[in-house]
């Protein structure tokens, strides 16, 4: 048997327990066939580059196997067939990634900042010291463009030089 990782990509009108159910399904097939599935993860619902069949969000689901071509084939025959999957991939692998995938890590992680705060608050604890570039800057505390600083000279130099109706008067 040989190792695959398929990833599909579910309408975004059904359900995450219904793009789930799906993902078993799937996974069903593969094990009537001979084949197994070692890993089956949800990775929740994203958006897509560009909008496949009227869509402009997806259920990502990805399945690591253990099966024979002709397995797979049958898989994306019925994938091709259902109007649930907007697309799949399916690439040969030498051997399984053992755990959680990448996306995966990266979702748990995220979770843990946000729990890290008990009262609620994300972001950072305001008790420690913040750095000169850190500190919230007022109106008045941002940095001043070069035209402001030199507005006044321009203002005099114009005030200097007579406005063309002053010397027109000055003439005559």
């Amino acid at each position: 048997m040989r190792f695959y990782e398929h990833t599909f990509i579910a309408r975004q009108d059904l359900s995450p327990q219904q793009a789930q159910a799906l993902a078993e399904t799937y996974a069903g097939l593969v094990a009537e066939h001979g084949g197994e599935v070692t890993k089956n993860e949800y990775w929740g619902l994203r958006n897509l580059a560009y909008r496949m069949r009227k869509n402009r969000k997806g259920h990502y689901l990805h399945l690591n196997l253990k099966a024979d071509a002709a397995t797979i084939d049958e898989l994306e025959r019925q994938e091709r067939l259902s109007d649930d999957v907007l697309r799949y991939l399916t690439v040969k692998v030498e051997q399984l990634e053992e755990g959680p995938s990448v996306l995966m890590h990266a979702r748990t992680s995220r979770e843990e900042r946000s729990r890290r705060h008990d009262d609620g608050r994300r972001g950072r604890d305001d008790d420690r010291p913040r750095d000169r570039d850190e500190r919230p800057r007022d109106r008045d505390d941002r940095p001043r463009d070069r035209d402001r600083e030199d507005r006044p000279r321009r203002e005099e130099a114009r005030s200097e030089s007579p406005s063309p109706p002053e010397s027109a008067a000055a003439s005559e």
